[in-house]
């Protein structure tokens, strides 16, 4: 089943006491009557009565139905009654192709209606019971962009971010050739520079800390995992500067030579030449470092 919808890449009162009323009664008539008079006070109770329970019958709606009246309200933009229509049709017919039809569609009411921790459950729920289906590159689509979408900005933590990468890479690995697959690519690319930027502001309150170990830490992070982003330029001007003041001296000059060999025309590059120059020296790679061996390994350098 193709649904053929996609997302865009973009008066409560107080209530009475049950029984307030009976009760006043009923201490009224105490103040009268003596208190034998258990006949006259008992009739007021609700429950001293013959009465037959007469169970309400619920008439059950065909799933089509439910169906319909989903895809009804998703014409009209009400995301919420749709996802409760397809909701009911997964309980009362939970093992039907209805069933099947109405949680991928309730996966994108929920996606659309911004419920994006809803919309994860059911999308991972669809993929659990439907790994094959059609649709299930469309369900794990939904689930990454629900994770990207909750994306804070880089002075937050970061574990949506870190779904939200997991879960795109799913979309591009598992399903490369389907209509998500790029766009799943080029999100990837906007997460893991968002990732790298969080490694960097940590970076840089160590730097100006004078925690030097600390920040190196953090930009080697970047230079390891992230060097395809636009952080790694900084990264590496950074590590320059970290290095020269903790005198690694050999790592300096390799982070510095790095850096001018794959961005030559970077005002990072310039920057760090001149601090270079100013301490007597230049950039020279060794290969041994683990900075040449990160750019070599992903044919960079």
């Amino acid at each position: 089943m193709r649904s053929g919808l996609r997302p865009v890449p973009g008066s409560t009162g107080a209530l009475a006491r049950p029984g307030a009323g009976l009760i006043r009664a009923a201490a009224a008539l105490a103040l009268i009557a003596p208190l034998a008079a258990c006949d006259t006070i008992s009739s007021f109770n609700p429950f001293d009565k013959s009465e037959t329970y007469k169970p309400e019958i619920v008439p059950e709606v065909p799933a089509e139905q439910l169906y319909n009246d989903g895809l009804g309200y998703l014409a009209k933009n009400d995301y919420e009654s749709a996802s409760k229509r397809f909701a009911s049709l997964d309980r009362q017919y939970p093992f039907s192709s209805w069933a099947k039809k109405a949680l991928i569609l309730q996966t994108f009411a929920n996606y659309s209606n911004r419920q994006y921790d809803d919309a994860i459950a059911n999308g991972k729920r669809f993929l659990a019971l439907n790994p094959t289906s059609p649709d299930a590159a469309y369900a794990a689509y939904l689930v990454a962009m629900s994770y990207y979408n909750q994306i804070p900005d880089v002075s937050r933590d970061q574990e949506r971010s870190e779904k939200a990468l997991v879960a795109l890479q799913e979309v591009v690995q598992r399903w490369p050739k389907s209509e998500y697959a790029e766009d799943a690519r080029f999100k990837l690319n906007v997460v893991r520079d968002q990732l790298a930027g969080r490694e960097m502001t940590i970076g840089r309150y160590y730097l100006q800390r004078r925690n030097y170990t600390a920040a190196i830490n953090r930009f080697r992070n970047v230079v390891s995992q992230y060097q395809t982003t636009n952080q790694i330029e900084e990264a590496l001007s950074r590590l320059t500067e970290a290095y020269l003041a903790l005198g690694v001296v050999q790592e300096a000059e390799t982070a510095a030579a790095v850096l001018g060999h794959n961005f030559p025309d970077s005002p990072w590059y310039r920057d760090t030449y001149k601090l270079m120059q100013s301490k007597g020296l230049e950039p020279r790679e060794n290969e041994g470092s683990w900075i040449s061996k990160a750019f070599k390994s992903v044919g960079l350098g």
